[in-house]
């Protein structure tokens, strides 16, 4: 398979200012995510900004970035720039989008978003954990994954939601946002318009489910710490300086 990973890193961040150049431990954020996105070994990693200074210090620390415009409205869009710009001949079959600000992020399970994409019908693949702790079960920043279970490790994605579902006895599983498209796939989603359900719920995934893509998810172990906040740099200082 070819393999492109694509952090997308925008600047302009409303809680936690200039998150992608935070600085852990001497080096900013964004690189300390590239590097884990390397160090899955799945192929190419690049940065994806709208930022010179992110550019710069990204390239600084021997990673590849490239600059995309600014009025993305999201990071697919962001990403498919990216692409065409990085691989105008087309050669690239997969394409990972790793959020910029997962800085501790187990480089083992960007590859494990991969896997569902080895059965043809699968469009794109994301990742899911199972909700062990109640109080997540009904907190709507908590999004959801309804799906049909294909083994153990693995749902069909039926919807994704920020309400408590499916009812009933069962494992309620917790999306994590990081996508493996296959490149048709993301050339084709960043050209629908934004569909109602994606609208109200404010997840724009559920844009793929309505225009009949399939989506897969590989269940994994842990969710990685996404840094929004002051508080969650702090956490995510302290893991990376216990070796995390």
């Amino acid at each position: 398979m070819s393999v492109l990973i694509l952090i997308p890193a925008r600047l302009a961040a409303t809680r936690l200012p200039g998150k992608p150049l935070a600085d852990i431990h001497g080096r900013p954020m964004i690189v300390h995510v590239a590097e884990r996105a390397a160090a899955s070994g799945l192929g190419r990693t690049a940065v994806a900004t709208d930022s010179e200074e992110v550019l710069q210090a990204v390239r600084a620390h021997g990673f590849e970035a490239v600059m995309t415009r600014a009025d993305h409205p999201s990071g697919s869009d962001r990403i498919h720039e990216a692409l065409a710009a990085l691989d105008p001949a087309g050669d690239v079959e997969f394409v990972v989008n790793v959020q910029g600000d997962l800085p501790t992020i187990d480089p083992a399970i960007i590859g494990a978003a991969l896997e569902p994409l080895a059965e043809p019908e699968v469009q794109i693949a994301t990742l899911g954990v199972e909700i062990v702790r109640e109080e997540e079960k009904t907190n709507p920043n908590v999004v959801k994954i309804v799906g049909s279970p294909l083994g153990d490790h693995r749902l069909r994605a039926l919807y994704f939601t920020r309400a408590t579902a499916p009812w009933g006895e069962g494992p309620l599983y917790h999306h994590v946002g990081l996508y493996a498209y296959r490149r048709a796939a993301l050339e084709r989603f960043v050209s629908l318009p934004a569909s109602p359900l994606e609208r109200r719920e404010k997840l724009e995934q559920l844009r793929a489910l309505e225009a009949g893509m399939r989506i897969d998810a590989r269940i994994v172990d842990t969710v990685p710490l996404g840094v929004d906040t002051q508080d969650e740099l702090e956490r995510a200082r302290r893991l990376l300086a216990q070796g995390r």
